[in-house]
């Protein structure tokens, strides 16, 4: 007979009190608060440990996959779709044709095709369509609104004359007069007959969704999780509710809409996002009374299906972190994201190829975004387990909480007249935009961290020449309604080190290493690295035994900086003796934040770099003196 015992039974058991115990002596003093808790840009804080009692009381907890209230997923299982997206055009039909129907050899199961509106035909669409099984592979279209409608009238007719089982064809036509609005500030027209019809189109296809819910845009003009969720959540309510105004049932209004998110690199956070939407807008459809035919396999104790509720959610990688300078870290990025869609069960994925900051992606970067979604799937085995969050006490309570402040900012909407009615008041751009603002300036302080661009950059890297002109839709920007601000977050430190590069002259920072040699390495590398962000050419040494030795060598190197680089106890002779030896003839620069400094500055000492410093804006200063 076998002796089985729980793990660590031998072991008393510790409270929670004990753990804030050994926290705050082990913190000698400091303030628990301040250095333990961490206040997230959603709204609320994280607390460094959690337990078991954290569990009691949460509403995302006690639910299985495929059950109401969706948390854990629409489906029982973690299967998801690759996808790719396709441009077409009236010149490139068969191209486009050529190339769905050998990325379907590649592993991609949902293909998008951004159309242009003149390709927009009959003829067309079966051309495009030749040779792809529409019952077995996800078929999502996005063209000009104009053209959305007919668009969905071809596509339904094509898959009828194709003897297409309809219960069996399921993708989607990304029609959104909200998120043209939001992107590109035209007005919102006609909105609900519009919707009407585009749904009533549609109706021959249940699994066809046609009208785009799309975050996405806020997630790439570079806003908060929260935001992304809660406006996302009042976005597809207010469709919902126009909608019903107009007579068609809850029921056929949400199985027509589909979420496209955006996911950024917050790893945990960007889980419990997408677990809280499903939590969230599975209880908005029912608030409705929406009932689905009991004939569906996961028939709730009350006998009603909740089919309705079920959030289709398509992601896509966030574009406002991607960066043109050292752009494989955009892989890092991508791999991350994609993890955390995939890992809280979203249902289609697409990554984005890592140069599609800055030119049309080509066969390998394109190759290599399919890769990613492969190596998760066929290797890292994501989709055989559903929902690895569930009882994480941390993810868990993260969920909860994004809900929280997502629900907070849903019902502040909804107070205020409803999602559309505040984008045509401009007051969600301008939230958004502000967001966008104080994130650049987090960038730009180094307080949110850009891999390769304003921190450990590619000191030798030269971009401009691999930048082209990505092509844009064809639908016209518009000045009707004020629109969101795409700017990434690297674009301020991508033009500084352009204009470096467009300049022709590259400045020389000199690291005048001397003194303390713990002190002088850590400060050279600090410095390094923060001139680097402008494009500088970084000259590093070893050590110098005087400031007059340093400083003759960097005059014979030719340096335009000579960044002193020593300890704070050192400064105090070093600095002064190192300003009278360079008279004026190279910017000095100290690098640190010494006890001495209002001393130093008192003796002409101008510039210190230090990790308080705004990066961006203290280069800024230096190119409009050596970069013309």
């Amino acid at each position: 007979m076998s002796n089985k015992q729980k793990l660590f039974t031998e072991f008393p058991a510790v409270s929670t009190q004990e753990w804030m115990d050994k926290a705050i002596a082990d913190l000698k003093g400091a303030d628990f608060e301040k250095k333990l808790v961490w206040r997230t840009n959603e709204g609320f804080n994280v607390k460094p440990f959690h337990r078991e009692e954290d569990l009691v009381g949460l509403k995302t907890t006690g639910s299985v996959p495929g059950h109401f209230p969706y948390v854990r997923g629409t489906k029982a299982d973690n299967s998801w779709l690759i996808r790719q997206d396709i441009d077409v055009c009236n010149d490139c039909l068969a191209a486009a044709n050529a190339k769905a129907v050998d990325l379907l050899t590649k592993g991609v199961t949902s293909l998008g095709f951004v159309i242009d509106r003149e390709a927009v035909s009959a003829e067309n669409i079966a051309a495009l369509l030749n040779g792809i099984d529409i019952e077995k592979v996800e078929v999502n279209f996005k063209t000009c609104a104009t053209v959305s409608v007919k668009l969905t009238e071809i596509f339904v007719a094509y898959a009828q004359k194709a003897g297409a089982d309809p219960k069996k064809v399921f993708g989607s036509v990304n029609f959104d007069l909200i998120g043209r609005s939001l992107a590109r500030g035209k007005a919102i027209e006609n909105l609900v007959q519009q919707y009407v019809d585009i749904i009533n189109a549609s109706l021959a296809l249940p699994k066809f969704r046609v009208i785009g819910v799309n975050p996405f845009y806020l997630n790439n003009a570079g806003s908060y999780i929260y935001q992304e969720l809660g406006y996302a959540l009042a976005w597809g309510n207010d469709i919902i509710a126009k909608l019903v105004e107009a007579g068609l049932t809850v029921e056929v209004i949400s199985k027509k809409i589909k979420f496209n998110f955006g996911v950024s690199s917050n790893y945990f956070m960007e889980i419990a996002k997408f677990r809280a939407a499903r939590f969230l807008w599975s209880n908005i459809v029912f608030a409705y009374g929406e009932k689905c035919p009991r004939t569906c396999s996961n028939n709730q104790p009350d006998g009603l299906e909740r089919c309705g509720g079920k959030m289709r959610i398509h992601a896509q990688t966030s574009e406002w972190n991607m960066t043109i300078f050292d752009a494989h870290v955009n892989l890092l990025r991508t791999q991350t994201e994609a993890m955390s869609a995939v890992l809280a069960g979203v249902d289609s994925l697409t990554v984005l190829p890592f140069d599609a900051a800055y030119k049309e992606s080509d066969d390998f970067s394109e190759r290599i975004a399919r890769n990613q979604q492969l190596l998760l799937k066929e290797e890292s085995h994501f989709d055989k387990i559903v929902d690895p969050a569930a009882g994480s006490y941390y993810l868990e309570n993260l969920t909860e909480s994004i809900a929280n402040q997502a629900w907070k900012l849903f019902l502040e909407v909804e107070e205020k007249g409803g999602f559309i009615a505040e984008v045509e008041a401009g007051n969600i751009q301008s939230v958004i935009n502000a967001t966008n603002e104080a994130r650049r300036k987090a960038v730009s302080s180094r307080r949110e961290v850009l891999l390769g661009s304003n921190q450990y950059p590619n000191f030798n890297e030269v971009a401009a020449g691999k930048i082209e002109n990505v092509a844009e839709c064809d639908c016209k920007k518009h000045d009707e309604v004020p629109a969101l601000n795409f700017s990434r977050g690297a674009s301020d430190f991508e033009a500084l080190r352009l204009a470096t590069e467009k300049s022709g002259k590259r400045p020389k920072v000199f690291m005048l290493t001397i003194g303390n040699l713990a002190m002088r390495l850590a400060r050279a590398q600090f410095s390094s690295n923060f001139f680097a962000c402008a494009g500088y050419e970084i000259i590093d040494n070893l050590g110098f035994e005087t400031v007059e030795e340093g400083v003759a060598a960097a005059e014979k190197a030719g340096a335009d900086i000579i960044v002193l680089c020593s300890s704070d106890d050192e400064y105090a002779e070093l600095a002064p003796a190192a300003f009278k030896a360079i008279a004026g003839k190279k910017l000095f620069v100290v690098a640190g934040a010494p006890a001495c400094a209002d001393d130093l500055k008192a003796a002409g000492i101008e510039y210190f770099v230090n990790v308080k410093s705004n990066v961006l804006d203290t280069l800024k200063e230096f190119n409009s003196k050596l970069v013309r």
